[in-house]
């Protein structure tokens, strides 16, 4: 291998970057077990160690932080890794300085972080030192992550860029027939000359019908609208725009403008991206499901609410999910009746009767710590719930054949598998594998593939 193309990026701060003599292709369970590699990757100097860029698929942003762990944690690689979670394990790395952009690609039904570009700080916190940030987007306001730019110290800058990829119909799929595969692939810019405009993210109106019912459909911020005349008037009016390869043609420039401001780049790829299950709705009958989405609704500021309004928004969801954290806590020592009405005459608490006596004549002892977790992701958006058809899934593996074979290569690939906590099916789970891995090794030829949730690895 050769060039910026082979490695994702030719050099690093301080010289030349190492190259893999076959791509590396680690495949974990835990979305967090992917990082100690990327981590191993940085030290052989394979990649940089600052102005890494991470594109993410995925059914969930995975960019939470850890709510109570003291920032410099990051600096002691081993504490930080236990620290981390499938939700939270990307931001620590940015604020460690390793990554400076971020592309999360989501399937339709996935739509907790509003579309387009979000360009905010990273930081300690003054006050409590812990991570946060300036960003203002429901997904980190619902978490208490929120503070304003001058309460962060060690400031790092992300380029968040939020794109939906919609699945390609197979009649539509030209790549068979040669037409894609001769495309040259566009180059990372390692001189740094790339155009500093910032990237629009493709948004393309498909049919969301299939999603889960009950799915909440978020308001969509578009930073690109001007782009979606352009956008319809390049494809076919026969065609239908959510199976098109057309918006992944424009997918394919977005990604690749973010990719040259980065001197190399990790492909990462969470299988759900393909297939998701909520797993707390199988857990929960639809009245307790309810009951917490009651409980842990996060109250949503004004659009344009003021700096004021946002730390007030947000030190009001702190108190709430705090009382909520301590009323279940003292649940798992003692859920007699007193211990509950005590707790239910907290505001906004009366749900918690009902809830608890749902649970109580379901199961002899119920798991409140769990209980608290399921509400945790009942704030302003369920978690997206979408058992994929096999026709679904061969779409969106389609839509990213499409995307990767016109993209440079990655340094390394990343997979998480998520089936054991239920969030990828587990009967879908070894059969989406397999595609993807299929996928890769069709696009970039020989793997070097570690299954890292088993004890073998093998080339491809």
């Amino acid at each position: 291998m050769s060039g910026p193309a082979a490695g994702g990026g030719d050099r690093s701060r301080g010289g030349r970057l190492r190259a893999y003599p076959a791509l590396p292709v680690w495949v974990v369970e835990d979305h967090q077990d992917v990082l100690p590699f990327i981590y191993r990757a940085i030290g052989s100097k394979h990649l940089p160690a600052s102005n890494v860029s991470f594109v993410h698929l995925d059914s969930h942003p995975d960019l939470l932080i850890p709510v109570n762990m003291p920032a410099d944690t990051v600096f002691d690689k081993e504490a930080l890794f236990s620290e981390l979670s499938i939700e939270n394990w990307i931001m620590p790395a940015v604020y460690a300085g390793h990554i400076s952009q971020v592309v999360w690609l989501h399937p339709p039904w996935a739509q907790q972080i509003s579309e387009g570009k979000h360009h905010f700080l990273i930081g300690k916190d003054l006050s409590t030192t812990t991570i946060r940030v300036t960003g203002t987007d429901h997904y980190f306001l619902s978490d208490g992550l929120y503070v304003p730019a001058d309460q962060l110290e060690n400031q790092k800058p992300l380029n968040l860029h939020v794109i939906l990829i919609n699945p390609t119909e197979a009649s539509n799929s030209q790549e068979e027939n040669g037409e894609v595969a001769s495309a040259k692939r566009l180059k990372l810019n390692t001189d740094d000359t790339a155009s500093t405009a910032s990237p629009s993210s493709s948004v393309v109106p498909g049919d969301l019908d299939h999603s889960t019912p009950s799915l909440k459909k978020k308001e969509v911020q578009n930073a690109s609208a001007p782009n979606k005349a352009e956008t319809l008037s390049k494809c076919s009016a026969a065609t239908s725009l959510r199976n098109s390869e057309c918006p992944i043609r424009e997918v394919v420039k977005d990604v690749c403008q973010v990719l040259q401001k980065g001197d190399a780049y990790v492909l990462d790829i969470d299988l759900d991206f393909f297939s998701v299950k909520n797993p707390f709705k199988e857990m929960y009958t639809q009245t307790e499901y309810k009951l917490l989405q009651e409980l842990y609704n996060f109250k949503k500021p004004h659009r344009n609410a003021t700096e004021e309004s946002l730390l007030d928004c947000v030190e009001n969801r702190v108190h709430q999910l705090e009382d909520l954290e301590a009323a279940f806590a003292d649940l798992c020592d003692n859920d007699d009746e007193d211990t509950l009405q005590k707790w239910a005459s907290y505001p906004g608490m009366k749900s918690l009767v009902q809830l608890v006596h749902s649970l109580k004549t379901r199961m002899e002892s119920p798991d409140y710590e769990m209980v608290h977790q399921a509400g945790l992701t009942c704030d302003y958006m369920e978690l997206p719930h979408h058992v994929s058809t096999e026709e679904e899934i061969e779409g969106l593996i389609q839509s990213i054949k499409v995307l990767l074979k016109d993209m440079p290569k990655p340094t390394l690939v990343t997979v998480a598998r998520s089936s054991l906590d239920d969030y990828c099916p587990s009967e879908q789970v070894d059969i989406i594998q397999e595609k993807v891995l299929n996928l890769l090794g069709s696009v970039y030829g020989t793997l070097d593939v570690h299954l890292d949730y088993s004890s073998t690895s093998s080339s491809l």
